[in-house]
């Protein structure tokens, strides 16, 4: 990569201040909330940026539409836009995601959730770190190279899906699925997660599994236990005795954070409305991570035998279900290409020693790798999303920027 040149990029990168403070209060007055919480989904702010796109030259673009009767326009949009670089052999993709989730209570902001203020370097406003801080620097790098007359080392792609916050179905997963793009030699970031200092690149996630156990027994007055078969009692007995599936699958793994499976107990519904009432329906949760090589199999397998086991013992029933059920993907190699480029990237934009890592969470990095594309989610956010007066900084706006201006220089 030419120095100078990546130097006369951030350059130019550091006077678009005022265009991402721009382009954020656009993106954040287009809310793309999708219909399973409520709205209209995506298209506004898909035609919004295609036609942004297009008025800065950037002609190359497919819609991959995925049908939505649920939404007034009928589909859900997935935007695809390529710049051509010298050598097309690779393509550069940045993945971003339209759509937000919605504000919550109006009360719980300190400002309209659905205009940008701005408060120093911070901009805050619902979806200007998820996913506006990553789309938004994307775009600016690809601006920079332009406004510089510099053509990228390979191609660019731009993939802006729709759907993430619900589960993907629309969005990338219909895209994998319906278009052709994406090579295992390409380089793939999702710029969807992070650290505040940007030492985290993360390759690899766990398994997910959300159980619903529903302890079913028989009711019964308070002062006579006996004649009831008690759901709440046999829910805690299994609850204790769950516990063991740390000890029954102990493996660890360095490149985690915690380093093993997490088995935790979370929401409980409610049962009997009084006090002195035996309780005949007991329903409660479990969250589980998974480290990548346990087999989902032999932990439902354990789990079935432990329900049985309880429910032998206290006379009662107990079904169980799966809300969420993911086997984690492939993990992305530490050495993979992406990794590599990400880890120069870094270091030269933000002086630190970044590194590959797994999560426990998932992303819509995992749909990629299981289609066999090396993907690394990887941004420097303050984590914010989701929550009241969420927020980002515009240094890591303009550093995420150079960051992937690096990449699209790099050689290789």
């Amino acid at each position: 990569m030419d120095q100078a040149i990546f130097d006369r990029v951030c350059r130019r990168l550091d006077t678009y201040r005022d265009r991402m403070i721009e382009l954020q209060q656009e993106l954040v007055r287009r809310p793309a909330i999708g219909p399973t919480s409520g709205g209209d989904g995506e298209a506004d702010k898909a035609a919004f940026l295609e036609e942004y796109l297009r008025q800065r030259g950037i002609t190359d673009i497919e819609d991959v539409r995925a049908p939505d009767p649920r939404v007034p326009c009928g589909y859900r949009p997935n935007l695809i836009a390529r710049i051509p670089g010298r050598d097309s052999s690779r393509t550069v993709w940045f993945m971003a995601h339209l759509d937000v989730v919605p504000a919550g209570d109006p009360e719980s902001w300190d400002s309209d959730p659905f205009e940008v203020r701005v408060d120093g370097d911070r901009l805050i406003g619902r979806g200007v770190e998820d996913n506006h801080q990553g789309l938004v620097a994307s775009l600016m790098a690809v601006q920079a190279l332009a406004d510089e007359g510099v053509t990228p080392a390979h191609d660019v792609g731009l993939l802006l899906v729709a759907d993430e916050e619900t589960g993907s179905k629309f969005g990338l997963a219909h895209v994998v699925k319906e278009a052709d793009h994406l090579r295992p030699d390409d380089i793939v970031v999702v710029p969807d997660g992070g650290e505040p200092d940007g030492a985290l690149i993360e390759v690899a996630e766990k398994s997910l599994l959300w159980i619903r156990f529903a302890v079913t027994g028989q009711t019964a007055h308070g002062s006579t236990p006996e004649r009831g078969r008690n759901a709440t009692r046999a829910a805690a007995h299994l609850t204790v005795a769950l516990e063991e599936l740390h000890e029954r699958f102990p493996d660890t793994d360095p490149l985690f954070d915690p380093p093993g499976s997490t088995f935790a107990p979370t929401k409980r519904e409610a049962n009997v409305d009084n006090i002195n009432t035996i309780p005949d329906k007991d329903v409660f949760y479990w969250d589980c991570r998974i480290l990548p090589g346990i087999d989902l199999a032999d932990v439902l397998a354990f789990i079935r035998a432990k329900a049985d086991e309880v429910a032998a013992r206290f006379g009662v029933e107990i079904d169980i279900s799966y809300p969420q059920k993911e086997e984690a993907a492939p993990p992305t190699a530490p050495d993979a290409p992406v990794v590599v480029a990400l880890m120069d990237a870094i270091g030269e934009v933000y002086g630190v020693e970044a590194r590959p890592g797994g999560i426990g969470g998932g992303t819509v990095a995992a749909i990629l790798r299981k289609a066999g594309i090396p993907a690394a989610v990887w941004a420097r956010m303050e984590e914010t999303m989701h929550g009241p007066n969420e927020s980002c900084l515009l240094p890591n706006l303009i550093g995420d920027a150079k960051v992937f201006a690096h990449l699209m220089l790099r050689e290789g």
